[in-house]
């Protein structure tokens, strides 16, 4: 299968939610990875925790349905859901329901006129303050610092929303804390890229 490097998230077919909603057990804490590719990150999540609900939300279908098949075969509480998550975090989740929430190395958009493509913006940290429970976690991790940055100035903007776990407007500095890594961060490790990291906390 030939799967896609880059898909314009402002096409108008990206506005009506296409996906199907995962049905989530209410029992057990959920964990989202927007933008999650192939779900590396999430396969590795649930292999240590299977106890738990791990949902990957992919605008590339193709990455969708491989997700899905894999996690059939493999028998672990992994789904991949096809949206734009910009546009349907709130008709894929109920307010308050979801746990934690990754962002892994999202795709950098470098040229000047493709930045309004990236996909941390207001409109994803309202969605995320929207489906995230009180206390639950967000970590954004990127080896671009001008995406990195973007994403932290998007949170601090909604500090009655979000605290950041270091400080305001301060990058986290003690690693990935979830003993998985997606193979971006892993490739990045390895050929010495560095890793801009931030963290917040759920208000409320």
């Amino acid at each position: 299968m030939r799967i896609r490097q880059h898909v314009n998230p402002l096409l108008a077919f990206y506005d009506e939610f296409r996906g199907e909603r995962p049905a989530l057990p209410a029992d057990r804490p959920v964990e989202v990875e927007i933008g999650c590719a192939d779900a590396q990150f999430l396969f590795e999540r649930a292999a240590r925790e299977p106890d738990r609900c791990f949902v990957g939300l992919e605008i590339r279908d193709e990455l969708v349905e491989l997700v899905n098949k894999r996690a059939q075969a493999a028998g672990l509480p992994v789904v991949a859901v096809f949206c734009q998550a910009q546009k349907h975090l709130g008709e894929i989740f109920a307010p308050a329901s979801v746990d934690r929430v990754y962002i892994n190395f999202p795709d950098p958009w470098f040229k000047r006129r493709h930045a309004d493509r990236r996909m941390v913006d207001d409109a994803l940290v309202q969605g995320i303050g929207q489906i995230a429970r009180p206390g639950a976690d967000v970590l954004v991790q990127s080896d671009v610092w001008e995406v990195a940055l973007d994403a932290m100035e998007a949170f601090e903007r909604r500090d009655e929303l979000f605290t950041n776990l270091a400080e305001p407007w301060t990058f986290w500095r003690e690693g990935n804390p979830y003993g998985v890594r997606s193979w971006r961060e892993q490739n990045a490790e390895e050929t010495g890229l560095p890793i801009w990291r931030i963290r917040y906390r759920r208000s409320g």
